[in-house]
């Protein structure tokens, strides 16, 4: 596979149908993270640049949302063709300019198709309800319908897919979109929206916006703008919520994570080291359900530390667009020093360094953000690293004495996206369904990342909303429901 970089072009933004120049006075380059080639400029949006497209997206609303839901729904189906067509060209925009291996990358595609399908549902899943006499001659029903503009804000970690856990619900509900890409992956979405272009979408229903927090922030206070969906950090989570709340939008932000496994002594060894290694490491662990803490039980403090040790320090890293390369790069130079920095904290604080990633050199690569898997054993509870999102390819390593304990250290986590358990019990299994803090839950399973039709949940710190993305919460969110009572006076002059 060719892993020659695009030429370098600065991109433009997507408004009212046609791309657009940024009025931008800043713009920031788009770096290939293996490499260190710069792959395009992107501009970092001025406020004119977003007023634009909300203004374009709040006047192609009245019509669209007056579309059958059945015509709105057919350039989805045309959208699922031209990914399903273009799915490996996408996938080497995203490994180029995240890093992620090129196998990743189409997976990640494979996730985005699935949520265009669901939405295609929408005729059936908008449906309201409603009862006949609530009282004598009166009925009652209740509709849905679409909400305005929508924005969504959405990070560098997965470029093509998490974007789609919004886009195709809200347009498919009758809602004008509006999407701001990561400043530091924007090509994928630009090849996406390039496809868009040929689904027969009418001006203005989409628009993509390129910049930074000045363009977040515009379309947070932009009085147009009625929705926000958000997917990063906790902390800029925690703003723009706070932030969308108090100009009084409807707001879903998803935020960091702290995801823990516990391992039991009578898990299937060989199976529960492949798939928690797979979390930890793959997309090198720059995912919001990779696992980052290990907490085993009774023999498995032994069994499967040597294991995942060995098993990790098997991996191939390298760039993502290479044959048998298992582990890309971390997405920046300052993710890498951040990263590793934290090693030498938990070091420093009492964990033993058991497989040590940092100051990799990848021959022909050496200008790459590699950072190789790293293991942490024995990490004391009291440590700095046991609560703080690493988000590299690092597995801390906790020993607890049974399960009352290592569910006690769950939940004293300030996070709780996702939780998984490595059992062949089937009552472990059962209580950790039901006991566990988080609002992703695998057994036996390293990523669980919902199917498109469940929601993407989330609690604590890692989620700040009622509704998620994905499922029935996204035609909840991204519509109203208006109740209607009537009742009709007899007509006693007409015959039917």
């Amino acid at each position: 596979m060719s892993i020659a970089a695009p030429p370098i072009s600065r991109l433009t933004n997507y408004i009212n149908g046609q791309w657009a120049e940024s009025g931008a006075s800043e713009w920031r380059d788009v770096v290939n993270p293996a490499t260190g080639e710069v792959l395009a400029s992107v501009p970092l949006a001025a406020a004119a640049d977003v007023n634009a497209a909300v203004e374009a997206a709040a006047a192609a609303f009245p019509e669209w949302r007056r579309t059958p839901p059945e015509d709105r729904i057919q350039p989805l189906f045309k959208l699922k063709m031209l990914l399903e067509e273009h799915i490996d060209e996408i996938a080497r925009f995203i490994t180029l300019e995240n890093g992620k291996t090129f196998g990743e990358a189409k997976a990640e595609m494979r996730r985005a198709i699935e949520n265009v399908e669901v939405a295609c549902g929408i005729p059936m899943m908008m449906q309201g309800y409603n009862l006949e006499d609530v009282a004598r001659g009166i009925d009652e029903l209740m509709i849905r319908q679409p909400l305005g503009v929508a924005a969504a804000i959405v990070p560098f970690n997965f470029p093509g897919m998490i974007a789609f856990w919004y886009l195709p619900y809200a347009i498919a509900t009758g809602n004008t979109f509006i999407l701001k890409p990561s400043e530091r992956v924007p090509l994928t979405m630009r090849y996406i929206y390039q496809l868009l272009e040929k689904t027969g979408l009418p001006k203005g229903v989409v628009s993509l916006i390129n910049g930074g927090k000045a363009a977040v922030d515009a379309l947070i206070d932009h009085p147009k703008v009625r929705a926000i969906s958000f997917v990063g950090s906790t902390p800029v989570a925690r703003y723009i919520y706070a932030r969308s709340a108090e100009k009084g939008k409807r707001c879903q932000c998803q935020g960091g994570a702290k995801n823990h496994v516990i391992v039991l002594p009578d898990a299937d060894m060989p199976m529960a080291t492949q798939i928690i290694g797979d979390s930890a490491f793959g997309c090198a662990g720059q995912r919001c359900l990779a696992v980052s803490v290990a907490v085993t039980i009774g023999e498995a403090q032994r069994t499967f530390r040597d294991s995942i040790a060995d098993a990790a320090s098997k991996l191939r890293v390298g760039n993502g667009l290479e044959e048998g390369v298992q582990m890309g790069p971390v997405i920046t130079p300052q993710s890498k020093e951040r990263i590793e920095s934290l090693i030498g904290v938990g070091e420093k604080q009492g964990a033993r360094v058991l497989l040590d990633g940092r100051g990799a050199k990848i021959p022909k690569y050496e200008s790459g953000n590699f950072v190789k898997p790293t293991i942490l054993d024995d990490v004391p509870a009291t440590s700095e690293i046991t609560d703080t999102e690493i988000f590299g390819p690092v597995l801390s390593l906790v020993h607890a004495g049974d399960l009352d304990e290592a569910l006690a250290f769950l939940e004293r986590s300030a996070y709780g996206n996702q939780a998984s358990l490595f059992t062949s019990s089937g009552s472990a299994a059962r209580r950790f369904r039901y006991e566990a803090p988080a609002g992703n839950i695998g057994i036996n399973i390293g990523v669980a990342a919902p199917m498109a039709y469940f929601p993407f949940s989330g609690w604590k710190n890692s989620f700040f909303g009622d509704l998620h993305g994905q499922g029935r919460d996204a035609i909840e969110f991204y519509t109203d429901k208006k109740v209607v009572v009537e009742r009709w006076a007899k007509e006693h002059s007409r015959k039917f």
